[in-house]
């Protein structure tokens, strides 16, 4: 018996993950009851304390089970780049694809969860939890040190300021179109490519777009006494 129980232990632990991951992208973390993860996991409640122990516990490793190797995987495309660049800064190109390709491959993954956890990370991107925030944020603390420092050799004349806010604007593009096309649909009618390929092309096109545009010009106004002066 104990030996079944063993056997059966890291099967339980998945489905209650899947179950969480799919729930909280689709409700929201705080909508998302316990008793709904049981029922849809198909365990009862002390399945989950024996697994997790919290609630929050639960939320962080539905994010660190796959957000780590996520991580790991930029990481070692953004060295591979750097070896290849024999010392030379990185095309911007290159670093753009290793982190937000890396990103839109586990987008793909409709066998293995990757597409509905990126859906849910996308999610929480634009929704306040601080509990989740803190962890994202230790979660990121390296691969974004790596990659500001790579971009900020790669683009010399950019502020470092601006490369920030590009980044920023640039993972939002990424989560919004992770998300689906559901939003597309409500002024733009049918909408149905939705081939993960040509989503990777369309948004890298797009991202280094953005990265590469012209400088804002940020200089205030001036004022009516300063044009009257004038």
């Amino acid at each position: 018996m104990r030996e079944t129980h063993h056997r059966q232990a890291p099967e339980t632990r998945e489905r209650i993950l899947d179950a969480a991951e799919g729930l909280f992208m689709a409700h929201g973390f705080e909508a998302t009851s316990m008793r709904m993860i049981t029922s849809t996991a198909h365990v009862n409640l002390a399945a989950v304390n024996y697994h997790f122990g919290t609630k929050d516990a639960l939320i962080h490793e539905v994010f660190r089970r796959r957000l780590h190797d996520l991580n790991r995987r930029r990481l070692a495309a953004l060295s591979n780049a750097e070896l290849a660049a024999n010392g030379a800064p990185v095309k911007p190109s290159r670093i753009v694809e290793a982190f937000f390709g890396e990103s839109l491959k586990m987008a793909a993954d409709t066998e293995h969860g990757g597409a509905v956890f990126m859906r849910l990370l996308g999610r929480t991107y634009t929704e306040p939890n601080e509990f989740v925030r803190k962890f994202l944020a230790e979660e990121y603390s390296e691969v974004v040190e790596r990659f500001m420092g790579a971009l900020y050799r790669a683009l010399p004349d950019v502020p470092r300021e601006e490369i920030l806010w590009r980044f920023h604007f640039m993972m939002g593009a990424m989560s919004f179109a992770i998300a689906g096309t559901d939003a597309l649909q409500l002024f733009a009618g049918e909408f149905d490519d939705k081939d993960p390929a040509k989503l990777m092309e369309r948004l890298m096109s797009f991202l280094l777009g953005g990265l590469r545009g012209p400088l804002p010009n940020l200089q205030a106004p001036a004022r009516d006494d300063q044009r009257d002066a004038a």
